[in-house]
C-alpha cells in the first residue's frame, strides 16, 4: 500500500492541457531551474505524505487530464505579507486518462487508488472524452 498522497487543483485559467504548459513556460524565468512553480493559499497538513511520491493532478474543464510530481513544498510570503505555500513541481507535465470532477474551491487530498492513470506514451495528445460520456463510464468504471 503507497504511503503517499496526491494533490488535485482545478487549472482554473486553461483550458486544454497546452494552456497549462506555455503559461508554465512564460513563468519559467521566475522560478528555480528545472521546477515549476504552483502558490496556493494553504499548506498540506499532510505534507510529509505528499513530499513521499505525491503528485499535483490538474483539473481542466471539469476533467482530471494530467499530474506533475510533487518535489517540494516552500513558504512564501505574498506581497500582502500572508504566508502561503509554493509546491515545487517537476517541469514534466503528464497526461493522464481523463476523470470528472466537480467544481471545488482550493485543492483537496486524492489517494493513489483513486487517481487516473497515465496515459501509455503515444497517446499523450488524444482530446478528452465529452464530460457526460467520461462521467457515465467512470461510473461503471470504465475511466
Amino acid at each position: 500500500m503507497p504511503e503517499f498522497v496526491n494533490l488535485l487543483k482545478l487549472c482554473v485559467g486553461a483550458d486544454s492541457i497546452e494552456d497549462l504548459e506555455d503559461w508554465q513556460r512564460s513563468q519559467a524565468q521566475h522560478w528555480p531551474a528545472g521546477r515549476a512553480v504552483h502558490v496556493t493559499r494553504m499548506w498540506p497538513k499532510r505534507a510529509a505524505e505528499v513530499l513521499d511520491g505525491g503528485s499535483l493532478f490538474w483539473v481542466i474543464k471539469g476533467q482530471i487530464l494530467a499530474r506533475q510530481r510533487i518535489l517540494g513544498l516552500e513558504r512564501v510570503e505574498g506581497a500582502d505579507g500572508i504566508s502561503r505555500c509554493a509546491l515545487l513541481l517537476d517541469t514534466e507535465v503528464i497526461r493522464t486518462e481523463a476523470a470528472p470532477r466537480r467544481p471545488f474551491q482550493g485543492w483537496r487530498y486524492l489517494a493513489p487508488e483513486d487517481s487516473p492513470r497515465d496515459l501509455p506514451q503515444g497517446r499523450g495528445h488524444e482530446e478528452a472524452l465529452p464530460e457526460d460520456l467520461a462521467r457515465a463510464l467512470a461510473e461503471i468504471g470504465l475511466r
